[in-house]
């Protein structure tokens, strides 16, 4: 393999170069412990405070409402089973039939979590992956604990209206949690005037280093801690700070910021053309997702009669990285539980392939993937019995 096209994005992304240049004094030179009362340790300390500024400066909320963790995961868990241990006489939450595994998982354990039943709405989308608000605001209820929203879909790139339902939530005393995570970096997101309680993000989706994320908690927010240990993060999640890594992740906000016009600009229009020259050429080939309420970065594909394993490993012969879907849930023989919400037929849920780009790709890379594709679904449908009677 000559060269890679990374289009994976919303899987994980690239450590920027300039992240990794800040992390490295924290694995070698700068490695005390933040906690530590001599000054050696509070270099670190020092790092980790400049680091929720930097986080805090993105999404336009206060240092003292960011609480590192470990990733998107963590930080949902926390908001949702939070809001229940604060509020046990509620036995409510409205989530969505297309949220990440992280919250989609949560909620069908969350018995076994929380030794209580509760009862979980489901919100349907629209076969644009889109969701009716009326159905949103029939679903609250005084019973309600939480709401749990994705506030952009990993796998369609779908944006929801996460302002006016937080908004919707706050005037029925409800707490609010969006996963944040596909969302950060690429969309402007302003928390001073958005009255979200709860959001989740993950440093290695907008070039950070794996392993560690935040969850932002509004200030006055009713909270009770998920990791219980030691005195770190002002006692709301124990454990020793990943130093080098939050210190990544504070430079990746600041980098994100100054990228969010190239993400909405460049980026959106590398990504139009890769789509639009696909559904030209490629005959039975569908855009899942709203045609603007979208990333800028993220086109999800199906392709009739054609497998999305099959299309993945052809791509990969060219060092062409894509997805069929959640990261997480790769592996899995089902179709994405997010198109099936969607209404997409079968035929073409198998068929999916999510493109997701970033800053670091380029219109070289667009053309040689708009070169490789179309070859591809024809040579696979030629080998398809479905497509030969259906197709």
């Amino acid at each position: 393999m000559d060269k890679v096209i990374y289009l994976d994005n919303n899987a994980t992304t690239m450590v920027a170069p300039e992240v990794v240049e800040v992390m490295l004094p924290y694995f070698a030179e700068l490695y005390g412990n933040p906690s530590s009362m001599h000054s050696f340790g509070g270099q670190g300390g020092k790092g980790v405070a400049a680091a929720r500024e930097q986080v805090a400066s993105l999404l336009g909320a206060e240092p003292d409402e960011i609480v590192f963790t470990s990733c998107g995961t963590e930080s949902d868990s926390t908001a949702i089973l939070s809001a229940l241990y604060s509020f046990p006489e509620k036995h409510h939450i409205v989530t969505t039939r297309v949220e990440h595994p992280a919250v989609k998982n949560l909620c069908a354990n969350i018995v076994s979590m929380t030794g209580h039943f509760h009862r979980i709405t489901k919100l349907p989308v629209r076969p644009d992956g889109t969701i009716d608000l009326s159905l949103y605001k029939e679903s609250l209820t005084d019973d309600t604990a939480i709401v749990s929203v994705i506030w952009a879909n990993n796998e369609t790139g779908v944006i929801f209206p996460v302002v006016e339902m937080a908004e919707i939530a706050r005037s029925r005393g409800i707490l609010f949690h969006t996963d944040g995570v596909q969302a950060v970096g690429k969309i402007p997101i302003d928390l001073s005037r958005t009255p979200v309680d709860f959001l989740s993000l993950s440093g290695h989706k907008l070039h950070a280093s794996k392993g560690v994320g935040v969850l932002y908690v509004r200030r006055g927010t009713p909270f009770v801690p998920f990791m219980v240990g030691g005195h770190q993060e002002k006692g709301r999640r124990g454990g020793t700070e990943n130093v080098a890594s939050i210190v990544g992740l504070g430079k990746a906000c600041e980098v994100a910021a100054q990228n969010l016009d190239a993400e909405n600009s460049r980026v959106k229009e590398l990504r139009d053309k890769l789509e639009k020259g696909i559904l030209k050429i490629v005959p039975k080939s569908i855009l899942n997702g709203h045609e603007t309420e979208r990333l800028p970065n993220t086109s999800n594909i199906s392709f009739e009669y054609v497998e999305g394993e099959a299309i993945l490993l052809h791509l990969n012969q060219y060092g062409i990285c894509a997805s069929s879907g959640s990261a997480c849930s790769s592996g899995s023989l089902e179709p994405s539980h997010v198109l099936r919400a969607m209404g997409i037929p079968f035929t073409a849920a198998h068929g999916s392939i999510r493109f997701s780009l970033s800053v670091f790709n380029t219109e070289d890379e667009i053309d040689f993937v708009l070169e490789k594709v179309p070859p591809i679904i024809e040579n696979l449908r030629a080998m398809s019995p479905f497509w030969k009677s259906g197709g």
